[in-house]
Protein backbone atom coordinates (compact mmCIF):
# COMPACT_ATOMS: atom_id res chain seq x y z
CA UNK A 1 0.00 0.00 0.00
CA UNK A 2 1.21 3.55 -0.59
CA UNK A 3 1.85 5.88 2.40
CA UNK A 4 -0.67 8.81 1.03
CA UNK A 5 0.37 11.28 4.40
CA UNK A 6 0.73 14.82 3.97
CA UNK A 7 4.35 15.30 4.89
CA UNK A 8 3.98 18.63 8.12
CA UNK A 9 5.28 22.18 6.70
CA UNK A 10 7.62 23.83 9.10
CA UNK A 11 5.32 26.46 9.42
CA UNK A 12 3.22 24.00 10.83
CA UNK A 13 5.64 22.82 13.34
CA UNK A 14 6.77 26.01 14.17
CA UNK A 15 3.04 27.15 15.27
CA UNK A 16 2.29 24.08 16.92
CA UNK A 17 5.81 24.66 19.13
CA UNK A 18 4.78 28.06 20.00
CA UNK A 19 1.29 26.86 20.74
CA UNK A 20 2.57 24.39 23.58
CA UNK A 21 4.99 27.18 24.98
CA UNK A 22 1.92 29.53 25.22
CA UNK A 23 0.25 27.05 26.51
CA UNK A 24 2.49 25.83 29.09
CA UNK A 25 3.40 29.98 30.29
CA UNK A 26 -0.85 29.92 30.54
CA UNK A 27 -0.83 26.69 32.67
CA UNK A 28 2.04 28.24 34.59
CA UNK A 29 0.18 31.66 34.83
CA UNK A 30 -2.73 29.94 36.40
CA UNK A 31 -1.17 28.04 38.89
CA UNK A 32 0.59 31.07 40.72
CA UNK A 33 -2.86 32.76 40.50
CA UNK A 34 -4.30 29.87 42.24
CA UNK A 35 -1.23 29.65 45.12
CA UNK A 36 -1.53 33.46 45.42
CA UNK A 37 -5.14 33.38 45.97
CA UNK A 38 -5.11 30.64 48.57
CA UNK A 39 -2.36 32.87 50.32
CA UNK A 40 -4.32 35.75 50.77
CA UNK A 41 -7.11 33.49 51.48
CA UNK A 42 -5.33 32.16 54.13
CA UNK A 43 -4.18 35.69 55.69
CA UNK A 44 -7.40 36.62 55.52
CA UNK A 45 -9.00 33.69 57.43
CA UNK A 46 -6.54 34.44 60.18
CA UNK A 47 -7.49 38.22 60.29
CA UNK A 48 -11.22 36.55 60.66
CA UNK A 49 -10.28 34.45 63.24
CA UNK A 50 -8.65 37.00 65.08
CA UNK A 51 -11.35 39.40 65.10
CA UNK A 52 -13.91 36.20 65.95
CA UNK A 53 -11.63 35.41 68.92
CA UNK A 54 -13.63 36.25 72.25
CA UNK A 55 -10.99 38.41 74.18
CA UNK A 56 -9.39 37.03 77.17
CA UNK A 57 -11.30 37.96 80.09
CA UNK A 58 -7.95 40.16 81.39
CA UNK A 59 -8.68 42.73 78.68
CA UNK A 60 -10.78 44.56 80.69
CA UNK A 61 -9.51 47.95 78.96
CA UNK A 62 -11.86 46.85 75.92
CA UNK A 63 -14.82 46.26 78.46
CA UNK A 64 -17.20 48.49 79.95
CA UNK A 65 -17.32 49.74 83.09
CA UNK A 66 -20.01 47.52 84.57
CA UNK A 67 -18.21 44.24 82.94
CA UNK A 68 -14.75 45.05 84.14
CA UNK A 69 -16.26 45.58 88.01
CA UNK A 70 -18.47 42.73 87.88
CA UNK A 71 -15.54 39.90 86.87
CA UNK A 72 -12.67 41.78 89.28
CA UNK A 73 -15.41 41.04 91.82
CA UNK A 74 -16.30 37.49 90.53
CA UNK A 75 -12.60 36.73 90.40
CA UNK A 76 -11.00 38.56 93.36
CA UNK A 77 -13.87 39.48 95.62
CA UNK A 78 -12.79 43.24 94.63
CA UNK A 79 -16.50 45.18 95.39
CA UNK A 80 -14.89 48.44 95.26
CA UNK A 81 -15.55 49.66 91.56
CA UNK A 82 -19.24 47.73 91.74
CA UNK A 83 -19.60 49.85 94.59
CA UNK A 84 -18.39 53.16 93.27
CA UNK A 85 -21.03 52.01 90.34
CA UNK A 86 -23.89 52.27 92.53
CA UNK A 87 -24.59 48.64 91.97
CA UNK A 88 -24.51 47.23 95.78
CA UNK A 89 -27.99 45.51 96.17
CA UNK A 90 -28.84 47.05 99.01
CA UNK A 91 -32.03 46.22 100.91
CA UNK A 92 -32.08 42.93 98.76
CA UNK A 93 -32.32 40.75 102.14
CA UNK A 94 -33.66 43.04 105.48
CA UNK A 95 -32.24 40.68 107.59
CA UNK A 96 -28.81 40.97 105.97
CA UNK A 97 -28.31 44.65 104.46
CA UNK A 98 -24.64 44.51 104.67
CA UNK A 99 -24.30 41.21 102.63
CA UNK A 100 -27.34 41.90 99.73
CA UNK A 101 -24.94 41.01 96.62
CA UNK A 102 -24.29 43.05 93.80
CA UNK A 103 -26.77 43.65 90.08
CA UNK A 104 -25.08 40.93 87.95
CA UNK A 105 -23.89 42.69 85.01
CA UNK A 106 -25.96 43.21 81.87
CA UNK A 107 -24.87 40.70 79.39
CA UNK A 108 -24.55 38.09 81.93
CA UNK A 109 -28.10 38.78 83.05
CA UNK A 110 -29.55 38.62 79.60
CA UNK A 111 -27.54 34.93 79.03
CA UNK A 112 -28.93 33.53 81.77
CA UNK A 113 -32.74 34.89 80.67
CA UNK A 114 -32.17 33.20 77.10
CA UNK A 115 -31.21 29.94 78.62
CA UNK A 116 -34.62 30.26 80.45
CA UNK A 117 -36.62 31.38 77.81
CA UNK A 118 -35.20 28.11 75.19
CA UNK A 119 -35.43 25.48 78.00
CA UNK A 120 -37.44 22.74 78.62
CA UNK A 121 -40.07 25.07 80.40
CA UNK A 122 -43.54 26.06 81.09
CA UNK A 123 -41.99 29.78 80.48
CA UNK A 124 -41.49 29.41 76.65
CA UNK A 125 -44.85 28.94 76.03
CA UNK A 126 -46.64 31.02 79.24
CA UNK A 127 -47.17 34.65 79.71
CA UNK A 128 -44.22 36.34 80.81
CA UNK A 129 -44.36 39.79 82.91
CA UNK A 130 -41.43 41.84 84.97
CA UNK A 131 -42.47 43.73 87.55
CA UNK A 132 -41.03 45.86 89.82
CA UNK A 133 -42.91 45.17 93.18
CA UNK A 134 -43.43 42.35 95.32
CA UNK A 135 -46.25 40.48 93.58
CA UNK A 136 -48.28 41.00 90.75
CA UNK A 137 -51.88 41.22 89.88
CA UNK A 138 -54.26 40.36 87.17
CA UNK A 139 -58.18 40.92 86.73
CA UNK A 140 -59.81 38.22 84.43
CA UNK A 141 -63.15 38.99 83.34
CA UNK A 142 -64.44 34.90 82.96
CA UNK A 143 -68.16 35.88 82.59
CA UNK A 144 -69.83 37.30 79.59
CA UNK A 145 -69.04 40.83 78.76
CA UNK A 146 -72.15 43.15 78.28
CA UNK A 147 -72.20 44.41 75.03
CA UNK A 148 -74.76 45.34 72.58
CA UNK A 149 -75.71 47.06 69.49
CA UNK A 150 -76.19 50.65 69.88
CA UNK A 151 -76.70 54.02 68.05
CA UNK A 152 -75.77 57.71 68.51
CA UNK A 153 -78.86 58.43 69.98
CA UNK A 154 -78.64 55.48 72.24
CA UNK A 155 -75.54 54.88 73.61
CA UNK A 156 -76.32 51.89 76.75
CA UNK A 157 -74.98 48.72 76.96
CA UNK A 158 -76.89 45.97 77.77
CA UNK A 159 -76.36 42.64 79.21
CA UNK A 160 -75.22 40.40 81.98
CA UNK A 161 -72.73 42.68 84.27
CA UNK A 162 -69.07 40.51 83.92
CA UNK A 163 -67.90 38.76 86.56
CA UNK A 164 -64.15 39.88 87.42
CA UNK A 165 -61.63 37.69 89.57
CA UNK A 166 -58.34 38.92 90.65
CA UNK A 167 -55.51 37.15 90.79
CA UNK A 168 -52.60 38.12 92.82
CA UNK A 169 -49.17 36.60 92.02
CA UNK A 170 -46.50 37.16 94.98
CA UNK A 171 -42.88 36.65 93.84
CA UNK A 172 -40.72 34.36 95.54
CA UNK A 173 -37.15 34.28 95.67
CA UNK A 174 -35.20 31.77 93.95
CA UNK A 175 -31.65 31.24 94.28
CA UNK A 176 -28.76 28.73 93.00
CA UNK A 177 -25.06 28.31 94.15
CA UNK A 178 -22.88 27.23 91.50
CA UNK A 179 -19.11 26.72 93.24
CA UNK A 180 -15.23 27.32 91.17
CA UNK A 181 -12.13 26.81 92.65
CA UNK A 182 -9.62 29.98 92.73
CA UNK A 183 -7.35 28.22 90.38
CA UNK A 184 -9.71 28.55 87.48
CA UNK A 185 -10.90 32.02 88.94
CA UNK A 186 -7.32 33.37 88.47
CA UNK A 187 -7.36 31.93 84.73
CA UNK A 188 -7.39 35.13 82.45
CA UNK A 189 -7.91 33.04 79.79
CA UNK A 190 -11.10 31.13 81.25
CA UNK A 191 -14.70 32.81 80.54
CA UNK A 192 -15.94 33.04 83.30
CA UNK A 193 -18.71 35.34 83.25
CA UNK A 194 -20.20 32.96 80.41
CA UNK A 195 -19.45 29.50 82.73
CA UNK A 196 -21.57 31.09 85.86
CA UNK A 197 -24.15 32.51 84.06
CA UNK A 198 -24.40 28.83 82.76
CA UNK A 199 -24.57 27.61 85.95
CA UNK A 200 -26.92 29.93 87.14
CA UNK A 201 -29.36 29.64 84.39
CA UNK A 202 -29.22 25.56 84.30
CA UNK A 203 -30.51 25.72 88.03
CA UNK A 204 -32.90 28.13 88.18
CA UNK A 205 -34.27 26.29 84.73
CA UNK A 206 -34.60 22.53 86.84
CA UNK A 207 -36.24 24.29 90.01
CA UNK A 208 -38.43 26.72 87.67
CA UNK A 209 -39.69 23.83 85.68
CA UNK A 210 -40.81 22.16 88.49
CA UNK A 211 -42.40 24.97 90.67
CA UNK A 212 -44.62 26.05 87.47
CA UNK A 213 -46.26 22.35 86.98
CA UNK A 214 -46.40 20.88 90.57
CA UNK A 215 -45.32 24.07 92.85
CA UNK A 216 -47.31 23.79 95.74
CA UNK A 217 -47.46 27.80 96.23
CA UNK A 218 -45.40 27.77 99.30
CA UNK A 219 -42.50 30.02 98.84
CA UNK A 220 -42.67 28.82 95.58
CA UNK A 221 -44.60 29.31 92.26
CA UNK A 222 -48.29 27.62 92.15
CA UNK A 223 -47.94 24.73 89.79
CA UNK A 224 -51.42 24.40 87.05
CA UNK A 225 -51.66 20.77 88.37
CA UNK A 226 -52.32 21.67 91.90
CA UNK A 227 -55.12 22.94 90.77
CA UNK A 228 -58.45 21.56 91.58
CA UNK A 229 -59.66 19.33 88.49
CA UNK A 230 -62.75 18.10 87.15
CA UNK A 231 -64.84 16.16 84.53
CA UNK A 232 -64.68 19.12 81.69
CA UNK A 233 -68.56 18.66 81.27
CA UNK A 234 -68.56 19.63 84.87
CA UNK A 235 -66.05 22.16 84.36
CA UNK A 236 -66.58 25.97 86.50
CA UNK A 237 -63.90 28.53 87.05
CA UNK A 238 -60.98 27.80 89.66
CA UNK A 239 -60.64 24.23 88.40
CA UNK A 240 -59.22 22.56 85.42
CA UNK A 241 -61.23 20.68 83.08
CA UNK A 242 -60.13 16.98 82.05
CA UNK A 243 -60.80 14.52 79.48
CA UNK A 244 -60.35 10.80 79.58
CA UNK A 245 -58.41 8.37 77.72
CA UNK A 246 -60.87 5.15 78.60
CA UNK A 247 -58.03 3.16 80.11
CA UNK A 248 -56.31 3.44 82.96
CA UNK A 249 -52.66 4.06 82.63
CA UNK A 250 -52.79 4.21 78.98
CA UNK A 251 -54.73 4.70 75.76
CA UNK A 252 -57.51 3.03 74.46
CA UNK A 253 -55.88 -0.01 72.27
CA UNK A 254 -57.86 0.60 69.53
CA UNK A 255 -58.41 3.84 69.32
CA UNK A 256 -55.40 5.66 71.02
CA UNK A 257 -55.66 8.66 69.00
CA UNK A 258 -59.63 9.87 69.87
CA UNK A 259 -58.74 10.90 73.70
CA UNK A 260 -55.98 13.44 72.00
CA UNK A 261 -59.17 14.75 69.90
CA UNK A 262 -60.95 14.56 72.25
CA UNK A 263 -58.83 17.33 74.53
CA UNK A 264 -57.67 19.26 71.12
CA UNK A 265 -61.76 19.97 70.98
CA UNK A 266 -62.47 20.36 74.96
CA UNK A 267 -60.65 23.34 74.53
CA UNK A 268 -62.75 27.00 73.41
CA UNK A 269 -62.15 27.64 69.89
CA UNK A 270 -60.91 31.19 71.15
CA UNK A 271 -57.47 29.81 72.70
CA UNK A 272 -56.60 26.50 70.02
CA UNK A 273 -55.07 29.18 67.61
CA UNK A 274 -52.33 29.64 69.85
CA UNK A 275 -52.63 26.01 71.91
CA UNK A 276 -49.53 23.62 72.41
CA UNK A 277 -49.57 20.51 74.46
CA UNK A 278 -47.33 19.96 77.21
CA UNK A 279 -45.63 16.47 78.57
CA UNK A 280 -42.50 14.73 79.34
CA UNK A 281 -40.39 12.81 77.17
CA UNK A 282 -41.72 9.48 77.66
CA UNK A 283 -44.61 10.27 77.10
CA UNK A 284 -43.59 11.97 73.69
CA UNK A 285 -42.18 8.90 73.01
CA UNK A 286 -45.54 7.24 73.37
CA UNK A 287 -47.21 9.76 71.13
CA UNK A 288 -44.57 9.28 68.70
CA UNK A 289 -45.64 5.75 67.97
CA UNK A 290 -49.43 6.76 67.41
CA UNK A 291 -51.06 6.23 63.92
CA UNK A 292 -54.43 6.96 63.11
CA UNK A 293 -57.04 4.64 60.95
CA UNK A 294 -54.73 5.07 57.73
CA UNK A 295 -51.84 4.05 58.91
CA UNK A 296 -50.07 7.87 59.36
CA UNK A 297 -48.33 8.93 62.47
CA UNK A 298 -49.99 11.67 64.62
CA UNK A 299 -46.78 13.30 65.43
CA UNK A 300 -44.47 14.81 62.84
CA UNK A 301 -41.43 16.14 63.39
CA UNK A 302 -40.79 19.92 62.98
CA UNK A 303 -39.27 20.94 59.07
CA UNK A 304 -36.32 22.81 60.87
CA UNK A 305 -34.16 22.42 63.96
CA UNK A 306 -35.60 25.51 65.71
CA UNK A 307 -39.31 24.29 64.87
CA UNK A 308 -41.01 22.39 67.63
CA UNK A 309 -42.71 19.02 67.00
CA UNK A 310 -46.27 18.99 65.77
CA UNK A 311 -49.51 16.24 67.14
CA UNK A 312 -52.36 16.65 65.36
CA UNK A 313 -50.90 20.17 64.23
CA UNK A 314 -50.17 21.54 67.14
CA UNK A 315 -47.07 22.67 68.87
CA UNK A 316 -45.39 20.09 71.38
CA UNK A 317 -43.56 21.40 74.79
CA UNK A 318 -41.71 19.31 76.33
CA UNK A 319 -41.46 19.85 80.05
CA UNK A 320 -39.80 17.00 82.25
CA UNK A 321 -41.28 18.41 85.26
CA UNK A 322 -44.77 16.75 83.84
CA UNK A 323 -45.82 13.22 85.52
CA UNK A 324 -45.36 10.29 83.56
CA UNK A 325 -48.13 7.95 82.30
CA UNK A 326 -49.95 5.93 85.58
CA UNK A 327 -53.51 4.87 86.18
CA UNK A 328 -55.09 8.56 86.34
CA UNK A 329 -52.24 10.46 85.70
CA UNK A 330 -52.62 13.65 84.03
CA UNK A 331 -49.75 13.35 82.11
CA UNK A 332 -50.83 15.78 78.93
CA UNK A 333 -51.98 19.02 78.68
CA UNK A 334 -53.19 21.28 75.89
CA UNK A 335 -53.86 24.78 76.14
CA UNK A 336 -53.10 28.47 75.19
CA UNK A 337 -50.41 29.15 78.22
CA UNK A 338 -50.55 32.52 76.97
CA UNK A 339 -53.61 32.93 78.53
CA UNK A 340 -53.51 30.22 81.04
CA UNK A 341 -50.67 30.58 83.05
CA UNK A 342 -48.67 33.81 84.14
CA UNK A 343 -44.55 34.77 85.42
CA UNK A 344 -44.10 37.67 86.68
CA UNK A 345 -40.39 38.21 87.70
CA UNK A 346 -38.02 40.62 88.61
CA UNK A 347 -35.53 41.69 86.06
CA UNK A 348 -32.43 41.40 88.68
CA UNK A 349 -30.33 38.79 89.11
CA UNK A 350 -28.43 39.38 92.13
CA UNK A 351 -24.93 38.04 93.14
CA UNK A 352 -22.96 37.28 96.50
CA UNK A 353 -19.43 35.92 96.36
CA UNK A 354 -18.50 33.76 99.38
CA UNK A 355 -15.19 32.11 99.36
CA UNK A 356 -14.69 31.27 102.83
CA UNK A 357 -17.54 28.99 103.69
CA UNK A 358 -16.31 25.88 100.91
CA UNK A 359 -12.51 26.49 100.91
CA UNK A 360 -10.33 26.58 98.89
CA UNK A 361 -13.60 26.91 96.52
CA UNK A 362 -15.61 30.03 96.15
CA UNK A 363 -19.40 30.00 95.98
CA UNK A 364 -21.58 32.38 94.51
CA UNK A 365 -24.84 32.59 95.71
CA UNK A 366 -27.42 33.58 93.02
CA UNK A 367 -30.69 35.06 93.45
CA UNK A 368 -34.10 36.26 91.81
CA UNK A 369 -37.59 36.72 92.68
CA UNK A 370 -40.06 34.77 90.55
CA UNK A 371 -43.72 34.05 90.66
CA UNK A 372 -46.61 32.15 88.89
CA UNK A 373 -50.12 31.40 89.01
CA UNK A 374 -52.77 30.13 86.27
CA UNK A 375 -54.39 32.72 85.22
CA UNK A 376 -56.90 31.53 83.12
CA UNK A 377 -58.77 28.32 84.06
CA UNK A 378 -60.55 27.64 80.55
CA UNK A 379 -57.53 28.68 78.70
CA UNK A 380 -55.93 25.05 79.63
CA UNK A 381 -57.35 21.14 79.58
CA UNK A 382 -55.98 17.74 80.68
CA UNK A 383 -55.82 14.48 79.59
CA UNK A 384 -56.31 12.09 82.34
CA UNK A 385 -55.32 8.63 81.81
CA UNK A 386 -58.38 7.21 83.54
CA UNK A 387 -61.34 4.97 82.91
CA UNK A 388 -63.42 8.08 84.48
Amino acid sequence: MTDQTTPVSAEAKSAATAFIRTFGEFKDDVSRRISEMGTRLERLDRKQAGVRRPALAGAQAEQPPHRKAFAAYVRQGDDQALKALGLEGKGYNTAMNAEGGFLIDPQTSALVGTVLESGASIRAVANVVQVEATAYDVLVDYGDIGADWTTEADGSVTGPTPTVDRISIPLHELSAAPMASQRILDDTAFDMEAWLAERIADKFLRAESSAFVTGDGVNKPVGFLTKTKVADAAWAWDSLGYVTTGTSGDFDAQTPGDALVDLVYALGAEYRARAVFVMNSKTAGELRKIKDSHGRFLWVEGLAGEQPARLLGYPVQVVEAMPEIGPDSFSIAFGDFSHGYTIAERPDIRILRDPFTNRPNVTFFATKRVGGDVTDFAAIKLLKFGAS
